[in-house]
């Protein structure tokens, strides 16, 4: 039984073994050179050091939020293909219906301008 898994621990013990063969060259081979602004934390588009409780544009969260919309329907879309001999010309409507209705969405954003960044 544990020799069907075999394969399994060698793929994942070759894996791990890589990323931290990786890992360490470029530790040791690659260019460091430090820099204040480098260094500094990053989170938001806004400075880190200033008050938890300050205004911060909304675009943040709409770029998220567009972010999650599309990277689900990609999720929906790969799902689709794999069946689609399966579920036949319904499964087209449904579908181009779908992306209709994200089309629109995506027009209507890009129209009131929340793909502007200034």
């Amino acid at each position: 039984m544990l020799q069907a898994y075999l394969p399994v621990f060698i793929f994942l013990a070759v894996g791990i073994g890589l990323a931290v063969v990786l890992l360490s060259l470029g530790l040791l081979v690659g260019p460091r050179r430090p820099d204040p602004a480098k260094d500094s934390p990053f989170e938001c588009g806004f400075e880190a050091f200033e008050d938890a409780r300050i205004r911060f544009d909304i675009r943040y969260y709409l770029v998220a939020i567009l972010f999650i919309i599309f990277d689900l329907e990609i999720a929906y879309l790969f799902s689709w293909a794999i069946v689609l001999d399966k579920i036949g010309a319904a499964g087209l409507i449904a579908m181009c219906v779908f992306l209709g209705i994200l089309g629109i969405g995506f027009v209507y954003e890009w129209k009131k301008g929340a793909m502007e960044w200034e």
